[in-house]
C-alpha cells in the first residue's frame, strides 16, 4: 500500500501523546521492580548541569586514541571558542584508533545521538562517516562513547592535511555541535 492510498482495514495509529521523563518515571508508582528498572533507563529525573545552557548534550571532548600512543584530546566544552579555534590533531600513517566523546545529557533523553563528518583533502571530500552513538538520560556524570577501531591511510600519497567538519546531532535533528578541525597524517 502506498503511502498516498487510504487504510481499508480501519486501523488508524495514533501517535501516543509525548511524557516528560518526570511524568514517565512517577507512573506505576506502586510497582516496585518496574520503577527502579524505569530508573535505570531513564536516569535521575531532569537533570540540569549548566543552567544558562539550553541544549541536552553538553559534548566537553573528543579524545583520539591511538593504539600504543599517547591519547590526543580537543576541547570542545565552550561551543563558542569552539567556533573560533584552531583545532587539530596528528596521527601517523597505517594506525589504528578510536575516538572517545565525553559529554553531559541534561534536562531530556536524547535519543538517538549520531557523529558524523566529511573528511575534505585539497577541497576534495574524500571521507564520509556516520556513527550512531546511542540514546542517553540525563545524569549528571559524565557519559561516553568510544567508535569503532579505525585505521589511517599509509602510504606517501596519504600524508598530509586534511579539513573535517565534524556534527553531533539527534533522531530529532537538533544540532549539539557543529565544529571544523584539521587531521594531520604523518610518517612519524
Amino acid at each position: 500500500m502506498s503511502d498516498n492510498e487510504e487504510n481499508t482495514n480501519g486501523f488508524e495509529y495514533r501517535q501516543p501523546p509525548q511524557k516528560t521523563i518526570g511524568e514517565l518515571l512517577k507512573s506505576d508508582d506502586e510497582d516496585e521492580s518496574l520503577k527502579k528498572y524505569k530508573q535505570q533507563l531513564l536516569g535521575q529525573g531532569t537533570v540540569v548541569v549548566d543552567e544558562n545552557d539550553p541544549r541536552r548534550v553538553l559534548v566537553k571532548n573528543v579524545e583520539l586514541m591511538i593504539e600504543g600512543i599517547k591519547n590526543e584530546v580537543l576541547d570542545l566544552s565552550d561551543p563558542k571558542k569552539v567556533e573560533t579555534s584552531d583545532l587539530s590533531l596528528s596521527i601517523k600513517e597505517g594506525s589504528t584508533y578510536r575516538l572517545k566523546f565525553t559529554f553531559h545529557v541534561q534536562r531530556e533523553i536524547a535519543s538517538g545521538l549520531h557523529y558524523k563528518h566529511k573528511v575534505k583533502r585539497s577541497g576534495i571530500t574524500v571521507e564520509n562517516e556516520k556513527y550512531m552513538m546511542g540514546s542517553y538520560a540525563p545524569k549528571l556524570e559524565i557519559q561516553e562513547y568510544t567508535s569503532p577501531n579505525e585505521e589511517a591511510p599509509q602510504g606517501m600519497i596519504h600524508r598530509g592535511k586534511y579539513k573535517v567538519h565534524s556534527k553531533i546531532t539527534d533522531d530529532d535533528g537538533h544540532v549539539y555541535l557543529d565544529w571544523n578541525w584539521t587531521l594531520h597524517i604523518t610518517k612519524d
